[in-house]
Formats: structure tokens, sequence, C-alpha cells
């Protein structure tokens, strides 16, 4: 295993060569396993898409690295011999941003030179792009997984590939909650370089010597604490696409490392002296303004001349007119799946209320308010009953709870007061209806967390944080 020894080919090449660094290059993810399935070795393309190091994953079985739905239902591998032929199937894994992929898996037993049973051979490969490449054309108001037809939409979606068939480095621009991260996975999945890694790495969620480790990875004793070698989201990216999310709180000191690999291609580990090529497409995105950034001195305008190749600004939700519609419908159908209820749309009242809503949250804000909807939701059509309080709130009180409305408000002038029910209209009834749901979907579940934050539709992660909130065990 990568932790005890370093697994290498002989007699092939004139000198030994290390088996992790030629099956790095091979743009499929391969897992290499022992007789009782035990993870002895994944590659690059791997790593990328289970969030798992190699000294991380050794060891262990590996249902736990690929978090299949295989793994469940039956694993081929169980009644596998050495003399068996290799199996293909479609299936699925869990990803390091814990959503599911759609993957294709060969399964092969290896024969060792006494005849017998040394181990499995997996590749897998990321069926995402191919299913893009059929749908992303097959509607006027939709590309890959981005929904709208309002002009400003619609000119976005005629440039998108246009964009992502060449290398150039991308700036998206926009507020916060306008789907620039949609629109960066977009780009590369429906690149040349979908069959690489979409990395994803927020310059603003680190301390700056942790970040730098981060996107440029470091060697052994570069600083305390670095035991080994870590390869860094740079590597991870080759062959694929670097995706740096919130470019703007990137330190002024990275700022002229990434402008140093933008100008040569090489990336230089922290602590270490010799670089290595990477071939990485840079798609950056920020919600502020790095002109004004750059006359301030906290951005340097070198670098935004270096990103700012191709440049792709996102409008707020509330200047895209029709898509608020096409959105809420979207998101109903989406979320009612999650949660698996049958919602037959929205009331009039309901509907006008969404229409009129500034969304300050952009389009992440719609799919919270669509999602507490349908969770409320009991009588098949969602109601301004069902809506969060502060959107069908009069326009004094939005403004004392610091909820800005556009003209004419959140309802019409004169209409009047909407009746939200008293279990939802204060933070302490809503605490205690939070809960509630979280008990059910646990009973629900059986008390597994992974299907009860599927039945509530969020991540485990959220689950944990919520239920370590209200107290609950599980």
């Amino acid at each position: 295993m990568s932790r005890y020894f370093i697994p290498q080919i002989r007699n092939l090449f004139v000198s030994p060569v290390a088996l992790g660094a030629l099956i790095d290059e091979i743009p499929v993810g391969i897992l290499v396993m022992d007789p009782a399935r035990r993870v002895i070795l994944l590659n690059r393309t791997l790593q990328a898409m289970t969030g798992l190091s190699p000294d991380a994953a050794a060891g262990i079985p590996c249902c736990h690295a690929m978090r299949s739905r295989t793994c469940v239902t039956g694993c081929p591998a169980r009644q596998m011999g050495e003399t068996d032929e290799a199996v293909c199937l479609e299936s699925d894994l869990i990803s390091r941003d814990r959503q599911m992929i759609p993957v294709r898996t060969t399964l092969a037993p290896l024969a060792g030179g006494d005849g017998r049973l040394a181990g499995f051979i997996e590749t897998v490969e990321d069926m995402r792009s191919l299913g893009e490449m059929d749908t992303r054309y097959n509607s006027s108001c939709r590309f890959a997984d981005i929904v709208g037809k309002s002009p400003q939409m619609e000119k976005i979606f005629r440039i998108l590939p246009v964009i992502a068939q060449n290398e150039s480095s991308v700036l998206i621009t926009g507020e916060t909650g306008t789907g620039k991260d949609l629109v960066a996975e977009a780009i590369h999945r429906t690149s040349d370089r979908s069959r690489g890694a979409f990395i994803k790495v927020n310059c603003g969620a680190l301390p700056e010597p942790l970040l730098e480790s981060e996107i440029f990875g470091h060697q052994k004793g570069a600083f305390t604490g670095a035991v080994e070698n870590k390869p860094g989201r740079f590597r991870l990216a080759h062959n694929g696409t670097l995706f740096l999310t919130e470019i703007g709180d990137l330190p002024l000191s990275l700022q002229a490392k990434l402008l140093t690999f933008l100008d040569d291609k090489v990336v230089y580990p922290l602590g270490g002296t010799k670089g290595f090529q990477a071939d990485v497409r840079i798609i950056a995105a920020t919600h502020r303004n790095l002109e004004q950034m750059v006359r301030e001195g906290r951005f340097r305008g070198d670098l935004l001349f270096r990103l700012n190749v191709v440049r792709l600004h996102l409008p707020p939700l509330r200047e895209r007119g029709e898509d608020v519609r096409l959105l809420s419908e979207h998101f109903l159908k989406t979320v009612a799946a999650q949660l698996r209820k049958q919602p037959r749309g929205f009331s009039d009242r309901a509907m006008t209320i969404l229409e009129q809503y500034p969304y300050p949250g952009n389009v992440r804000e719609m799919r919270n308010i669509i999602e507490y909807a349908v969770n409320f939701c009991q009588d098949g059509r969602i109601h301004p009953v069902h809506l969060p309080a502060y959107l069908t709130a009069p326009a004094s009180s939005m403004v004392e709870t610091g909820v800005q409305s556009a003209e004419p408000g959140g309802i019409p002038a004169g209409s009047p007061e909407p009746v939200v029910p008293a279990s939802i209209d204060t933070e302490r009834n809503w605490d205690a209806v939070e809960r509630q749901m979280i008990m059910a979907a646990l009973i629900k579940a059986g008390g597994r967390r992974t299907r009860a934050a599927q039945i509530l539709g969020w991540g485990r992660s959220t689950l944990w944080r919520k239920m370590k909130y209200h107290r609950i065990d599980g």
C-alpha cells in the first residue's frame, strides 16, 4: 500500500517505473484492489472524483472508496474468480462534493504467477459529459443544468458552446447565487476536457498557508505537520479544469504564483524547487468588482488581464423577467422528486408573490424558497401560506427585518395581508418544525442519516450540522 511501499513495473522499461505515475496519466479512474477487495492504489482521476488521497484510501474496503449503488445491490467481485471475464456495468458513485455521478465501471480479476487470484482492477468512466452532450441543445431554454429563456440567458447559451471549445481562461462575474458554479461546470462538461477532472477551489475558504498547499500542493517537510507529499489541486486537475471561485479573495502572494502558472504552465509545490508541467484550464469567478480592487491595490492588474481573456457576466434574477416562472416550475419539479412529493403547481397568488420578489440571493435563494414551500405543502398546490413568512409579510415588516422589497413590494399595494401559519411565523417555532422534520425523516429512514438527508433534500453534512444544533442523537 502506498504508505508502506511504492508499487513498480519491472522488466517493461529499461528501469523500473512507478505504477502510480503510469496510471495517473490515464484519463479514466483506475482502482487496484487485493483479493479481499481492499484498496491498494487509485489514480489521480479517481482521486479527483472521490476526494480520497492514496494514503487515505490504502487498505480500506473498495465500497468505502467508491460509495456506489452497486456496492449495495451486489458487487460482481464477490463471486469473481481468477478465470472469469471482465464485467462492465453502469452505476454511480458519491463524489468529493457529495454529488451522485453516473459512471461506467469495468471490473476484471488479476491472476498471479501461480494462477491464483491476486486482486482486481476497476476502471471508472464519468458519464455525465455524454448525457449532457445529448441534452444540451434539446431545448431553447436549457444548456446542461442551466435553465432560462430571458434574452440575457439566451445570449449566454449562444456563446457557451464557443467558450467551451477553446482553451482560454474564463472569468465569470455576477452577484452571489447567480449560478457561477453551474456555468463553470457546464463549460467543462461540454468541452474537450470533459473526460478530465473538474476541480473546484474556494479561494476565500482557507487561510493563506493552507490555501497555497491546497492549490499548489506541498513537499514533505515544507512546514510543521507536512509528513507526506501532497499533490495539490493543480495536479488533480491535470488534463481537466481548475475552477477558482471567489478569486477576489485570493491573497496577493498567491496571485503572483497563479500569474506565474498562467505564464509558463509550471506548478511549484510549497517547499519544492522542482516544478511540473500541468495541462489545466483556469476558470475563475467572483462577485467582487476586480477593477475597483486593482485601483485599491488589492488585486493584481496583470493577473486580471490574464484571467479576463473571456468574460461572462451572469445577470441577477431580478433582471431575468420570465425566468422567475420558468425556474420556479423547474425547482418545484426537482425538489418534489427529491422529497418524494407531488405538488401540482402554484396558485396564481403564490406565483404573483414569487414574480414580484426581488431575490437578493438570486437563483440560490429561489431554490431554497421552493424547497421550503414543498416541505410545507400538503394539499397538492403551493399557496402563499406555504411560502416563507418574509415573502408574504407587509412591506413595513420586511424593512424592519432587514429584507428589502422592490416596488411594488413583496405583494401588490392594497392587498390584504396573507395569513401565515402560527407554526412557522417565528424563529422559535420554525426550530420546532425543523426538529420535527428531521425526526420524521430519521424514523422513515430507519436511523440511516444518508437516507434521511436524501428524504429532506439536504447534504449529509447539512443534516449532521442541524442534528447537532437541535441536539438530536442518531
